[in-house]
């Protein structure tokens, strides 16, 4: 039985979303070009719940693993001011941006999708992934979204925080 937002998460006292990029924002897939860059797909109604929660109060930020220019501009293009790209040790980038912004692990939902992600949705409220999420991880996650990654699964958590604190 999948956990959802059917009681297994309280989404009521989230103020933060932080999200991983490949395999949350994006479906995980790389498009290889000749000109070595690494193409990545973006749903746009991702990006529209995420540019919504933040003009409506919420924090939004990403932590991800790899570094590249596109990702950072299309974050930027959604006003997305919190990016920790290209970073080896997600907890430790966590705990600082908890610290800077006198955060508190039960304010926080973390959609994640893999094995990195692991460590930092233990201490989150909400422990969120997309639908196609490695089993591991869906395995702590208390909020499994019906969506997979790079097809709304941001959106959909984005939404049912929102309308649980009657925002969106």
């Amino acid at each position: 039985m999948d956990k959802t937002t059917s009681g297994a998460a309280d989404l009521t006292a989230i103020k933060v979303f932080i999200f991983d990029v490949d395999g949350v924002l994006t479906d995980g897939t790389l498009l290889a070009l000749n000109t070595g860059e690494q193409a990545r797909t973006f749903h746009i109604r991702d990006g529209y719940a995420v540019r919504h929660a933040l003009r409506k109060g919420y924090r939004v930020a990403i932590i991800s693993g790899r570094e590249e220019e596109g990702v950072r501009r299309r974050l930027e293009s959604l006003d997305v001011r919190d990016m920790y790209l290209g970073v080896d040790d997600k907890m430790k980038i966590f705990n600082n941006y908890l610290n800077t912004y006198h955060l508190s692990p039960e304010h926080i939902a973390y959609m994640g999708d893999d094995m990195p992600d692991l460590e930092v949705m233990r201490r989150c409220a909400v422990a969120a992934c997309p639908a196609d999420a490695a089993t591991d991880v869906r395995a702590v996650s208390n909020y499994v979204a019906q969506l997979s990654g790079g097809h709304g699964a941001v959106r959909e958590l984005i939404e049912a925080v929102m309308k649980a604190q009657q925002t969106w």
